[in-house]
């Protein structure tokens, strides 16, 4: 069989925590990703790559795990949801381009790797996240929130990839040749 299982896992310990830290955007037609055995190992990227900072309990990202037992098929779909506070013209502006486009998106997370950087997962290696659903909301009460809910979403046929270790910034691996601009 060409598929077979290669380990076990046990129970890890409880030292990470849920929540995404910032979201890194780029134009899927102008990224090269390279991969091997789960991780990227080179990004090179011909425009910027976008950064959204993200406030606690605003972001999260999701794979389905899609089989179909009846056609022997399975696919991923990545999924990443994000709020942004405030209503402005240039989010307004900026949320218009990110629906016109394919994306690759890079999503690092809360949680920590041994050498105490953030993990950041690659999403949309293969044909890119689009713009699935957003709202933009003035909130009715002093604390509402006021501003846009934007959900991102994807199908691939490998699973999101890992990107490797970095040693003091994201993305400042030997080989990546990337811009970061915030949003």
């Amino acid at each position: 069989m060409a598929c077979e299982l290669t380990k076990g896992r046990q129970l890890d310990c409880r030292d990470i925590m849920g929540g995404v830290k910032n979201i890194y955007f780029a134009q899927h037609e102008d990224a090269t990703v390279t991969a091997s055995a789960g991780e990227v190992t080179d990004l090179d990227i011909t425009t910027n790559l976008f950064k959204y900072s993200l406030p606690r309990g605003t972001g999260s990202f999701t794979e389905t795990i899609q089989p179909s037992v009846e056609n022997g098929t399975v696919f991923y779909e990545p999924s990443v949801t994000i709020m942004l506070h405030k209503m402005t013209v240039g989010d307004r502006n900026e949320i218009k381009l990110l629906a016109q486009n394919r994306l690759l998106v890079f999503v690092e997370l809360n949680q920590v790797q041994g050498n105490g950087q953030n993990v950041i997962w690659c999403l949309g290696k293969e044909h890119g996240l689009e713009l699935s659903a957003g709202t933009t909301q003035s909130g009715a009460a002093f604390g509402d929130m006021n501003g846009y809910n934007l959900t991102f979403t994807g199908a691939e046929s490998e699973p999101c990839l890992l990107v490797q270790s970095y040693t003091a910034s994201p993305f400042d691996n030997a080989g990546f040749t990337v811009t970061v601009s915030a949003s």
